[in-house]
């Protein structure tokens, strides 16, 4: 019986040279085609979208919105809108567009009125959509700031640096806000494309780490991947992870206190975002008074690595044997 093997959801099918297979954004590195109006979701999509976007989305909205009633106005007749006496074409527009503002607000500050069974109508649903797009648009604003989102600063690469009496695969962590975040979780796992009887398939390995799980975040967090005899890293160097287009896919998981609810983050590093013989330099101290002071600045700063005797070591000891799931 064949045994399946392992994917957690990014297929094993080697379909060519991808980027990568996580963005720095944290976002899957997937372009969806096919999809129609009908899968557009206008709340995941305004949630979702940056604030500049949001920003200008709401007062564009809001802008178009008044321009059209302003031009129903006008069709109907400027005249039907009592005290908007003007004489020109821009003055005429802009008392339309002004009453519209007004009534799309439900402010009504009587210095204009509808005019007619019609004008009035027209302003009555005016007024009716401007309190549900009043209600939809205070929805998505306590969405977007009761939404629970932890901000993680990643190091800018990964190293592999002295460990105990071996080495290891690292990188570091830190909440770049005030928020506490608790039970902070951390998994690691490496994507390979390995050359198999049926072509090329990528492989992924979870990596064992030091510590998977710390009760608090306040400071930096290294995270520790011992390479022992147990790792798919034993003997190797960075030929072996630029043969195999390694990829280190992080997930973390942790339980932010101020919303009550538990977040999640993704990252990843690519082989070319790993430092060998290298270690990071400490992001924190305590100042005068006795404070610890955390420098997110200093969150990828690295130094070389040195040994026991206090030399650098240029390059780590390492055994690059052949394999053949090698990459031709």
């Amino acid at each position: 019986m064949h045994k399946p093997s392992f994917d957690p959801g990014f297929t094993e099918k080697y379909r060519g040279d991808l980027r990568r297979i996580i963005n720095p954004s944290g976002e899957f590195n997937v372009r969806r085609r096919g999809t129609t109006w009908r899968d557009v979701h206008p709340y995941l999509f305004m949630i979702n979208a940056s604030w500049p976007v949001f920003l200008v989305m709401i007062l564009g909205g809001y802008v178009v919105a008044n321009v059209l009633f302003a031009l129903i106005y006008l069709k109907i007749g400027v005249q039907h809108l009592q005290g908007a006496d003007t004489t020109t074409a821009l003055g005429r527009f802009l008392s339309a567009f002004f009453f519209s503002a007004q009534t799309f607000t439900t402010v009504g500050y009587g210095r204009i009125s509808p005019d007619g069974v019609l004008t009035s109508l027209v302003a009555s649903l005016q007024a009716l959509l401007g309190l549900m797009a009043l209600a939809i648009g205070t929805g998505l604003l306590f969405g977007r700031f009761s939404r629970p989102a932890a901000r993680l600063a990643f190091s800018q690469q990964m190293v592999v640096a002295p460990y105990q009496s071996g080495t290891s695969l690292q990188f570091r962590v830190a909440n770049r806000r005030s928020n506490n975040l608790m039970e902070v979780e951390a998994r690691v796992m490496m994507s390979t494309v390995e050359s198999t009887e049926q072509g090329l398939l990528r492989k992924y390995k979870y990596l064992t780490l030091e510590r998977h799980l710390v009760q608090f975040l306040p400071l930096t967090w290294t995270i520790v991947h011992p390479i022992d005899e147990s790792s798919p890293l034993w003997g190797q160097g960075p030929e072996y992870l630029a043969q195999h287009q390694a990829e280190f896919l992080i997930t973390i998981k942790a339980f932010d206190d101020t919303f009550f609810q538990t977040v999640h983050v993704r990252h990843s590093y690519r082989y070319d975002e790993v430092a060998w013989g290298a270690r990071f330099v400490p992001a924190f101290e305590p100042d005068a008074q006795g404070e610890m002071v955390l420098d997110l600045k200093r969150l990828s700063e690295i130094t070389p690595a040195r040994n026991s005797a206090g030399k650098e070591e240029k390059s780590l000891p390492r055994v690059i044997p052949t394999h053949e799931g090698d990459v031709p």
